[in-house]
């Protein structure tokens, strides 16, 4: 079963990705390293055509280091990629020097015409939620750009000075039309790509709770009463969401447990296996 939902305002955004890429010399494409296939949009591919791309697996902070050093060591292959964290500044020193590289040979011909070096003109893409606003504010000091914990937060398109020879623009955050996988959609809505009024976070967090039961059990450490199977139900009760006749909230344990997934108050958590 596919999950089909496509808001307006995606849609939108495409056509200005569109309008905008003639402007720009290097797509920059945030994905999240914690789901370094998952986050990627698919339509990038056809939409960017042969216009330059560096990709970011961003939250690097909160992904297994083991496992992004792996996925970098394939995506590589297509082009040029870094681990990076918008929160910490892990990595970011390293994108301006390779966008500078990545324009060299355009701007020698420029130079051989006797066109003098031009601003590096860079789109920022990913989807929702993925840190591009966090990512700007690395750059600039945080005094340029609006940042949120939400999907949706960032407004509009800007161009924002993050280099004296980089200009970047930001784009809102572009999901897709559909998710033939569902697998795909319940990981992004778990890491917060997705609104939780999208999915019933209660089965949500159930998926989530027995995808770490059986990939990454230390994740589920901090909730284990004793060597009983870590449920929603158990979770609740060792969080104290407690209600009327003792009875668990599991509305309120699905939240809170999202929320501390997210924070990566669970450890560093990879969920796109790669094989060896």
């Amino acid at each position: 079963m596919s999950i089909q939902w496509f808001p307006g305002h995606m849609a939108k955004a495409r056509r200005l990705l569109l309008e905008q890429l003639k402007w720009v010399d290097v797509v920059l494409e945030l994905a999240d390293a914690r789901i370094p296939i998952s986050s990627r949009n698919p339509m990038l591919d056809k939409l960017l055509g042969n216009k330059a791309r560096l990709l970011l697996l961003n939250k690097a902070d909160l992904a297994d280091p083991n496992l992004t050093a792996k996925w970098l060591t394939y995506l590589r292959e297509s082009g040029p990629a870094f681990a990076v964290s918008a929160t910490t500044g892990l990595g970011v020193k390293q994108i301006v020097p390779e966008l500078e590289r990545m324009v060299l040979a355009k701007q020698t011909k420029q130079a051989e015409k006797g066109i003098r070096q031009q601003m590096i003109k860079v789109m920022v893409v990913g989807i929702p939620n993925i840190g591009k606003s966090s990512l700007i504010n690395q750059f600039t000091g945080g005094a340029q750009a609006k940042v949120g914990n939400k999907p949706g937060v960032t407004r509009g398109n800007q161009w924002v000075r993050i280099h004296e020879r980089v200009e970047l623009l930001d784009t809102p955050g572009m999901l897709w039309p559909k998710f033939d996988d569902p697998e795909v959609g319940r990981k992004l809505a778990a890491l917060g790509a997705i609104k939780d009024d999208i999915f019933d976070i209660e089965e949500l967090s159930t998926w989530i709770i027995d995808w770490l039961t059986l990939y990454s059990p230390k994740a589920l450490l901090r909730y284990q009463v004793s060597d009983s199977e870590v449920t929603l139900e158990s979770l609740g009760r060792k969080r104290g969401c407690l209600i009327h006749g003792g009875r668990v909230d599991t509305l309120k344990a699905a939240q809170i447990f999202l929320r501390e997934l997210r924070m990566g108050q669970l450890g560093p958590i990879t969920m796109d296996g790669i094989s060896e």
